[in-house]
């Protein structure tokens, strides 16, 4: 089964189409990297796929379970308390952190388990510092977002991101507030989920990190989904002429 299907995808602004049949599927433990200029719809894509904007047309399934689907040319969404249990299935790292700026590291990893799955306090907390010790951040379970560094920052959103359990990960362009150290400090706690079989769907400029990490690449264009494929369809041989054009602007190192 796929931990996530999206088909005939449609989304519009105030009239303008942003979004054009767009089709996806990602199976368990897959990394799939969404690459494409600035402007081509991955975000919006990620924001769809999590629910944070609502489509207008297509079919959004979690692990089988249908979260919105097509009616009457309009898209219809299941009832709230099934989308509940639809939203515990992903978790979301963005761009900017998003983190509690008055809530500790610790309690900022432990309030949705918490507040969300009722799971008790103690049981959150040994959760919450076993993510941080496999994030390389034992030593800031009490310091505040402020004290932290941009990369010590993002790697407290992804244990964030992971304590609620997902059964899939989205990030969005999680590397663009950050400079190539700390960008390369984050890539690697990505890479070491991949290892782990995490099931990924990351948005990124990043094209070395994109080819090397994923098991399928999708390039985007102008709201459609141009091409996907293996990263070394992608990446060494693509069949279209825009994808050639955008990739030839990076190195193939």
């Amino acid at each position: 089964m796929n931990v996530l299907e999206i088909n005939h995808l449609k989304k519009e602004f105030d009239g303008l189409t942003v979004l054009q049949d767009i089709s996806l599927s990602v199976k368990k433990g897959e990394v799939v990297s969404v690459i494409g200029p600035s402007g081509s719809g991955k975000s919006t894509l990620l924001r769809c796929a999590t629910m944070l904007e609502q489509m207008d047309g297509g079919e959004l399934v979690y692990m089988g379970e249908k979260a919105a689907w097509e009616e009457k040319d309009a898209c219809v969404y299941a009832p709230k308390e099934k989308l509940k249990q639809v939203r515990r299935r992903f978790g979301l790292v963005f761009q900017n952190f998003n983190l509690f700026p008055h809530y500790t590291v610790l309690k900022n990893i432990m309030d949705a388990p918490v507040s969300v799955d009722r799971v008790p306090k103690e049981e959150a907390r040994q959760q919450a510092l076993a993510l941080l010790g496999q994030l390389g951040l034992e030593d800031k379970a009490d310091a505040y977002p402020y004290q932290l560094s941009g990369g010590q920052q993002q790697r407290v959103s992804i244990a964030r991101a992971l304590a609620v359990k997902p059964e899939i990960l989205f990030f969005d362009e999680h590397t663009t507030a950050l400079d190539p150290e700390l960008t390369g400090e984050v890539l690697r706690v990505i890479r070491e989920l991949a290892d782990q079989n995490t099931t990924m769907i990351i948005v990124t400029h990043e094209m070395a990190f994109a080819r090397d990490v994923a098991n399928q690449v999708i390039f985007m264009d102008d709201g459609y989904i141009l091409e996907q494929g293996d990263p070394r369809q992608v990446f060494e041989h693509p069949k279209e002429e825009r994808t050639r054009q955008f990739l030839s602007r990076f190195t193939q190192g």
